[in-house]
């Protein structure tokens, strides 16, 4: 075995990585950037060599850099992780080269499974069902289009070295064709260094079902059951899940094994996952197999009770799998949320900035956080803006949506924008209870973007409750202050009115041993639990339910958040919420004549000039955010009277691009 190997990552997969070896007895050393030289990885591992300036490009993707790395400590293994060099076949070679193990497939498995048209012809030779499409180098938008006519719309634009939903386009008109092919290749050569895109026939209704794999070098392969990813945004998982309810065990066995037939056609070794995209006949197509890691591990992991890293590691050191197809079990049930720095309310942009609060969930049996970042870390623009993968487990599907459910509830984070109020809107849907899923959910259930849920009435009788209790406990506190004359000590008051939207509830509070009683249109409702002043969260029973409501202060209200919904309360007493009804609403700016730049990011081209006449739905501007290109459109005609950015400026939130007229 190994005594110490190299990872040649960053953020929550190199401290997943580190956790294993060092339960394994085996050293580690960290890679950082600039950008990276204060992180979690970094501190967690035995060892750290910096690698460069904070652009992947300069750092985590120069080979030579890693090399070094690697001579300065004396590894003799890499771990990857994912994205990076995982799927870099130079890489491999180099590290062979050096006489460094490579924990991950062969260079020949790397080559072929990594380039997307030739892994299709070559999972088509080895028995493995394909989707219809046309696998040649595509050489202009004209040819695109044409191929495009040829297959029938609607058609995906893929990039042919691609993967994370970058260089993906799908084309349902010629019109969509041609913007498709120029903006997937020029993604694709942004992320990939490699511009070329092939396109394929669309399946409507599809989900996106995977098969994990394992190898070893002697001649041992199995399958580790499957796990359903249709959940997903511009082609990038949001939440996954193992096993699929869909799949029954007859399409299981077919795919797993026909995953299999296709790691052993290029004589596959390590973990890997073959995809497959699945209609609602339970058809199943190949769609590409990733010679890596996948950031969803964890889900198979859960339910197979086997530690895919240290696998990895064994069969990279040479030993044998240490079990046979028939020992594979799936039991229970787990589900992964991917918690990511980005703004729902804003289209899913990227958020940047410091964590100036994180307080995940208490990780235990049933709950699993893999996470990179800390209390005061900052979210950089230059890496993927995830924040961590949050994992639980139940013995059934619903016991493993409830446990998500409470633990996003309880997942804390402040600074920066994130998506757990998202997370839990999703969860949230009776079709995702009823595991009725396709890749076309989120923009099928939102079809007008993400907006807060609205509470129901039971809900808000609930936050309502809490927040007369949460102000009680404050107004008491407040009372006790030091220095009060003898006699003079105030009391707290018992009858207040809970402010919502400029609607008033009243309630009387009163209080108990264990919590308070308030009581709201009649209804007695108990609040029970550990809910101090200054309390991030409160953990405890209101009307006899257990809760789990972040809480924050925004000035004078309570801003309370549960289960994807968010109200804002402000607590008064009678005579003072008599004299708010009186107060006048303040209106937002008027922003309709400029173009904002809706996230952090480059300003790659502007398509329109001063003086120049626009119409709706026209291309103004492209913003390029985490090597993601954003096309901004005109949302009514107009005329640009003021171009306020230029090609090649760096933009914050809200800056204006240009002006109307």
């Amino acid at each position: 075995m190994f005594k110490k190997i190299l990872i040649a990552n960053r953020g929550e997969i190199a401290c997943r990585v580190i956790k294993t070896a060092r339960k394994m007895g085996i050293k580690t050393v960290a890679v950082y950037s600039e950008a990276d030289a204060g992180a979690l990885h970094v501190e967690m591992a035995d060892e750290a060599v910096a690698i460069g300036p904070s652009a992947s490009a300069q750092s985590y993707l120069v080979i030579d850099k890693i090399l070094d790395a690697i001579r300065q400590t004396g590894a003799e293994a890499v771990h990857p992780g994912y994205g990076f060099l995982s799927e870099n076949q130079a890489f491999a070679k180099a590290l062979e080269a050096e006489g460094v193990a490579f924990i991950g497939p062969g260079v020949r498995a790397i080559a072929a499974m990594g380039d997307k048209i030739e892994s299709k012809k070559l999972a088509h030779a080895a028995g493995v069902s394909t989707v219809p499409g046309y696998m040649g180098v595509i050489a202009d938008a004209d040819e695109a289009l044409k191929i495009a006519r040829d297959i029938g719309y609607p058609v995906m634009i893929k990039a042919s070295a691609g993967g994370g939903g970058k260089g993906m386009r799908v084309a349902r008109s010629d019109e969509e064709v041609k913007e498709g092919f120029r903006s997937a290749t020029n993604e694709a050569k942004s992320s990939f260094g490699d511009d070329r895109v092939f396109i394929e026939k669309f399946v409507d209704q599809p989900r996106h079902i995977e098969i994990q794999v394992l190898a070893d070098s002697h001649g041992n392969a199995v399958y580790l059951g499957e796990r359903e990813c249709s959940i997903q945004r511009r082609h990038q998982k949001v939440i996954e899940e193992a096993p699929s309810p869909f799949l029954d065990e007859a399409t299981r066995k077919a795919m797993g094994e026909q995953a299999v037939a296709l790691a052993r056609a290029v004589d596959y070794r390590s973990a890997g996952t073959v995809e497959f995209i699945v209609d609602g006949e339970r058809n199943f197509y190949f769609l590409e197999m990733n010679t890596r890691l996948q950031v969803e591990h964890p889900v198979t992991e859960m339910v197979t009770g086997l530690d895919l890293v240290e696998l990895m590691i064994r069969v990279a050191a040479g030993e044998k799998l240490p079990l046979a197809q028939k020992d594979v079990k799936l039991k229970g049930w787990s589900i992964e949320s991917r918690v990511y720095a980005e703004d729902p309310m804003r289209n899913f942009l990227p958020s940047i900035g410091r964590l100036v609060r994180y307080r995940p969930p208490v990780e235990s049996d049933v709950v699993r956080v893999d996470t990179g970042v800390f209390e005061g870390a900052e979210i950089s623009m230059y890496y993927d803006p995830m924040i961590a993968k949050l994992v639980t487990y139940g013995p059934t599907r619903d016991a493993a949506i409830a446990e998500m459910s409470r633990a996003l509830d309880a997942y804390y984070i402040r600074g920066v924008g994130h998506n757990i109020d998202f997370l839990a809107a999703v969860l949230g849907k009776k079709r995702f209870q009823e595991g009725n899923l396709t890749t076309n959910f989120i923009a099928e259930e939102f079809p007008e973007g993400f907006q807060p849920m609205e509470p129901t009435a039971q809900q808000s009788q609930a936050l309502i409750a809490l927040a007369a209790a949460l102000n009680y406990r404050t107004v008491q506190r407040d009372m006790q202050i030091s220095g009060q004359a003898p006699g003079q000590r105030r009391g707290v008051a018992t009858d207040w009115v809970v402010w919502i939207d400029r609607e008033g509830h009243g309630v009387t509070v009163d209080e108990t041993e264990t919590g308070c009683v308030v009581t709201l249109d009649g209804a007695e409702i108990v609040v029970e639990g550990d809910f101090a002043p200054g309390r991030l969260l409160f953990q405890g029973r209101i009307a006899g339910q257990p809760t789990i409501v972040q809480i924050d202060r925004t000035g004078v209200s309570y801003v309370l958040r549960q289960a994807g919904v968010r109200l804002e309360a402000l607590v008064l007493t009678p005579d003072a919420a008599k004299l708010a009804a009186l107060m006048p609403v303040k209106q937002a700016p008027d922003t309709s004549k400029f173009l904002l730049s809706p996230m952090p990011g480059l300003l790659v081209s502007l398509a329109v000039a001063v003086g120049e006449p626009v119409k709706a739905g026209q291309e103004l501007a492209v913003v390029e955010a985490m090597k993601m290109e954003n096309v901004l459109r005109a949302e009514r005609d107009g005329t640009v009277s003021v171009l306020h950015a230029e090609p090649g400026s760096s933009l914050s939130v809200d800056q204006a691009i240009l002006e109307f007229e």
